[in-house]
């Protein structure tokens, strides 16, 4: 992969799989200018209902989605990732329909909560893994039930961890960061490139 034209800050120096379905996370890694395949992971994820903290949630999932797809595509470095958002040590996932959206948000209104990352990078060997969660803290600004359910009714909350989309039409909502913005969003890129980097997973890339 030495010939790679320069797309980006890095380059891969051996094939990376991406094994997650959301344009988000395909959008942040692919900035970095990397060439790499996308395979959805197969698998039923664990959810709220296991009783685990969210930290051990994510890591879990992300871990079980990148073994899923390693075993397909073994010899590659797969990146897993899940996210989750919670409130109090209650995990929010992604709302089972349009008043469950708004019940999430009303309830996030106003206040700090979380946002869990957890990210397995695997490979190429299947014992070569490293598991790290992100954690982030985000203030969502109130607007009052109309205004929330103006939101729900677009239809962008339906599919996010906690109903709200930081990049999207949801960014309306967020007052302040703590942390990670990446992170938010669902890949927590500076740990991520970091892990790449060390790994030899990927380099800076410099045209000659």
């Amino acid at each position: 992969m030495d010939d790679q034209e320069c797309l980006g800050p890095f380059r891969a120096k051996t094939s990376i799989v991406l094994a997650s379905g959301s344009p988000r996370r395909r959008e942040l890694l692919a900035a970095l200018g990397l060439d790499f395949t996308i395979q959805a992971a197969l698998v039923e994820e664990i959810g709220p209902e296991s009783g685990l903290s969210p930290r051990e949630m994510v890591l879990q999932n992300a871990e079980a989605k990148a073994r899923e797809v390693y075993s397909k595509r073994g010899g590659a470095v797969v990146i897993g990732a899940d996210t989750c958002v919670a409130l109090a040590g209650r995990i929010y996932g992604k709302p089972e329909g349009m008043e469950d959206a708004v019940r999430m948000l009303s309830e996030l209104s106003d206040r700090w909560h979380q946002v869990f990352t957890g990210t397995c990078v695997m490979g190429p060997a299947p014992e070569h893994a490293v598991l790290f969660v992100v954690e982030s803290r985000v203030y969502l600004s109130g607007f009052g039930m109309p205004a929330i359910r103006a939101y729900c009714r677009t239809g962008e909350p339906l599919d996010k961890a906690g109903a709200y989309a930081v990049q999207g039409v949801g960014s309306f909502m967020v007052r302040e960061i703590r942390g990670s913005w990446t992170n938010v969003v669902g890949l927590p890129m500076t740990e991520l490139s970091k892990t790449l980097l060390e790994a030899g997973v990927i380099e800076p890339c410099v045209n000659n």
